[in-house]
């Protein structure tokens, strides 16, 4: 699905792909879905937002959110949606979240299937707000998410501020953790303290068997990475894996 975004600076088009977080206590059952945008031709996310920061970059981070919305519902996703969102976003007066809360009521999405995943790419500077905002969400039943925590904005001051829903793990956690001591000691103190504060997490990334067995065995359930599924264009992902 394809859709023209017309503003101040430009008509521009976009694609939007699901990959799916599973679940590998259900079979690999998907937890949710994470809507990623491409090019209109399949192109990157990283050339399509680098081209579309040349313009009102809010307007557009909504307007990606939104379409993902419509599509997800004439796909009739089977779990949440996982919507990413720029930190500078979060409480627009016109891109916000409270935009896409409402694109969901008028598409028929149960706003209580939403995920809001912040980027790490910029800092949060107002706590306050972000709290307000967060708030307002969590009361329609949507979730919070940061995105690659351990990497980027999203760290420990993020967590202590903001106490998100979830926290994706970094895949620079993840990738070699079946035979990285190291990482295994970090992650499983993660889990403690996430458990703590009833936090959930996802481990981002994982793309071998080893890896999957390895969070598992240390108490991770939910996963997402190419041994599940890659990115896909108009459609969801298979992701329906036995473990």
């Amino acid at each position: 699905m394809e859709v023209n975004l017309d503003n101040e600076w430009q008509s521009y088009e976009f694609a939007i792909a699901f990959q799916p977080i599973v679940d590998v206590t259900r079979w690999g059952r998907p937890y949710a879905h994470e809507a990623l945008v491409r090019g209109a031709n399949g192109e990157s996310a990283a050339s399509v937002i680098a081209h579309a920061r040349t313009g009102n970059f809010s307007a557009f981070d909504a307007a990606c959110r939104n379409r993902a919305v419509e599509v997800a519902q004439s796909l009739d996703i089977p779990a949440r949606l996982s919507l990413n969102v720029t930190s500078a976003a979060i409480g627009d007066e016109h891109y916000g979240l409270h935009s896409t809360t409402g694109a969901a009521r008028m598409a028929g999405l149960a706003e209580n299937r939403l995920i809001f995943e912040i980027s790490e790419q910029e800092p949060i500077i107002n706590f306050r707000g972000a709290r307000r905002w967060f708030s307002e969400c969590r009361d329609r039943g949507a979730l919070i998410a940061f995105d690659d925590f351990g990497s980027g904005y999203n760290g420990l001051n993020t967590l202590i501020e903001l106490k998100p829903d979830i926290l994706k793990l970094d895949m620079g956690l993840i990738r070699g953790i079946d035979s990285d001591l190291v990482r295994q000691m970090i992650v499983t103190s993660a889990i403690d303290v996430c458990s703590r504060l009833s936090v959930t997490l996802i481990a981002e990334g994982v793309e071998t068997s080893l890896e999957m067995s390895t969070l598992r065995d240390i108490g991770i359930n939910l996963m997402q990475g190419y041994l599940f599924g890659r990115p896909e264009i108009n459609r969801l992902p298979f992701s329906g894996l036995f473990f």
